[in-house]
């Protein structure tokens, strides 16, 4: 299963989301943002939510976990294109 991609421009790392965004995604999420996470290089981290369309309370943890991970190396993080409500 391919959740999304990521991306690097500059000092600022994306991972853009196309997927049901749950407990499932856990593995694949953390292959996304841990380079970014690695590279001295990246100071933020910008998650496009435009293509998910659905959450589950994982996904909004491993949300919270890549924002204190972020937040320990002085890192950004950004969520962008969030829309409406997501459905249950």
């Amino acid at each position: 299963m391919t959740i999304g991609i990521s991306s690097k421009s500059g000092n600022k790392g994306s991972i853009r989301l196309t997927c049901r965004f749950d407990f499932n995604c856990i593995r694949e999420f953390k292959t996304l943002y841990e380079p970014l996470l690695n590279d001295a290089s990246v100071t933020a981290i910008e998650v496009n939510m435009s293509g998910v369309e659905y959450v589950d309370s994982s996904a909004l943890g491993m949300l919270l976990a890549l924002r204190d991970k972020a937040k320990g190396l002085r890192k950004q993080v950004t969520l962008n294109e969030c829309r409406g409500v997501p459905r249950q």
